[in-house]
């Protein structure tokens, strides 16, 4: 079978490999939709947030179709469509496509424990987008209450940005972006922004002053996981704002007016992934609220992942890039 393969940092292949044997409590999936994440390059790049070794097959975002189910496996069986999540085994010791092998294959296996099917009517591509989408939403979920009386301010156009764009704007809150890359702001007022800002612009407090009633933002998610956006956060939030940090930096610094923790009474937190989030996730998509999938930008087979891997590096033109390894 093929696979997208890193044999050591900053060497990818496709490769074909012997499909995985499957344990008692294995599940063999066939891969329909694979999404390729900013946490992808890093484990390429050889610095991943936990300990990984090589050679491995990436891809965490997934979605796929049940061929074969171990003996201790009593709810699943062969045809069933399914998503599965990333942070998994004892106190989440491992994450899947990263420190064990992942979706990026024809076929690839996981624990049946492990897995959510996918409702009636959801895409594939819809399904490879739970795993992201359960992030933004999170954050969403940890800012405690948006309505429609907030003004809520998501700061990085990426996809986690975005994706918080529409699970905030589901809300019916008036949800502004703030980024840099046109293209990403005008994504966002296509799906749903009430605004779109850049933060580089001349104007940009006056801007703020002017969506926000001259009040900042009830409300600031940071998706950005830059250290100045992270500052910045503190600086365009309201008096009694709530702030959460979902993007990720691992090290960097930044200057930050901390004072104004305490002279705005900010309520801040910062989350980590979306443990425990994943059926309220895809109970949220299967209502069809909001479509994931206009995030989406380009898709390629799985014998062009390197191709697939180059467009996703290409943030001036692409936002998510999926791999259908069976096209």
């Amino acid at each position: 079978m093929k696979a997208l393969v890193f044999e050591a940092p900053e060497r990818a292949v496709v490769s074909d490999l012997d499909a995985p044997d499957i344990g008692a409590d294995d599940v063999l999936i066939r891969s329909r939709a694979v999404g390729i994440c900013h946490s992808d390059f890093e484990l390429l790049d050889g610095h991943y947030i936990i300990p990984v070794s090589y050679p491995v097959v990436p891809g965490h975002e997934w979605a796929g179709e049940v061929v074969e189910v171990g003996s201790a496996v009593a709810d699943l069986r062969p045809g069933d469509r399914v998503v599965g999540e990333c942070v998994v085994g004892p106190g989440g010791r491992d994450h899947f496509g990263f420190s064990i092998d992942g979706a990026d294959a024809e076929l690839f296996k996981a624990r049946g424990e492990w897995l959510h099917r996918l409702p009636e009517g959801m895409s594939y591509a819809t399904g490879a987008l739970v795993e992201p989408f359960s992030v933004a939403y999170n954050a969403v979920l940890a800012a405690g209450g948006i309505d429609p009386s907030d003004t809520v301010a998501v700061i990085g156009g990426g996809p986690i940005g975005l994706l918080t764009v529409l699970a905030a704007g589901a809300t019916n809150a008036s949800v502004v972006l703030v980024e840099p890359q046109a293209h990403r702001r005008a994504r966002a007022l296509e799906i749903g922004a009430a605004h779109a800002l850049d933060p580089t612009a001349a104007e940009f407090d006056d801007a703020v002053a002017e969506v926000t009633a001259g009040r900042g933002f009830d409300v600031v998610i940071e998706a950005a996981g830059a250290p100045p956006a992270m500052a910045a956060a503190l600086e365009i939030a309201g008096h009694s704002a709530r702030i959460v940090y979902v993007g990720i930096d691992v090290g960097s610094t930044a200057p930050a007016k901390l004072g104004l923790i305490q002279s705005k009474a900010l309520r801040i937190r910062g989350i980590i992934g979306s443990a425990g989030v994943w059926p309220k996730t895809i109970r949220f998509l299967a209502t069809g609220v909001v479509d994931p999938t206009s995030i989406v930008t380009a898709t390629f087979p799985l014998h062009d992942a390197l191709d697939a891997l180059t467009a996703a590096r290409d943030t001036a033109s692409n936002i998510k890039v999926h791999i259908h390894p069976g096209e």
